[in-house]
């Protein structure tokens, strides 16, 4: 297997919800067909799948899903960013899980909840700096 993620696919609850949500994140959806709302990232995509429908396909019932102990992960290029990006999460529908605050490793880090719970981290870590060009994110930065 090759060392990558190719889509990021959300149980949700409402499609349609969670894509208004999204949305008002700033996100641009792409054309997808019917029953899955596609948004691409930077080389991933991130799809939003009606819950019941997913359990169908791995042949599980749906309370067998469960709520992983997970967060995707979202940096930012300036430390200021992130409150900047939970405000607009809260504005959007979003739980606010812990407001932004300095970390012991020298980054700068807080937490929301979408409307279905998947736990997003927003990120400053100055020891990895963003691409400049497209905002492209590696462990130890780019250079």
């Amino acid at each position: 297997m090759e060392q990558r993620i190719s889509l990021v696919t959300l149980g949700v609850r409402d499609v349609a919800e969670s894509t208004k949500f999204y949305e008002a994140m700033g996100w641009t959806r792409v054309d997808s067909p019917d029953g899955i709302v596609v948004f691409d990232l930077l080389g991933q995509a991130l799809g939003l799948y009606p819950r019941a429908d997913l359990a169908r396909d791995m042949g599980l019932e749906e309370g067998e899903l469960g709520v992983g102990a997970s967060t995707l992960g979202y940096n930012v290029r300036e430390k200021g960013e992130v409150a900047q990006e939970l405000d607009r999460a809260r504005n959007a529908g979003a739980r606010i899980l812990k407001n932004a605050h300095d970390v012991f490793w020298g980054g700068h880090i807080g937490y929301f909840a979408d409307p279905d719970g998947h736990v997003w981290e927003v990120a400053h870590n100055p020891f990895a700096p963003l691409r400049d060009a497209d905002g492209a994110f590696r462990w130890n930065g780019y250079g």
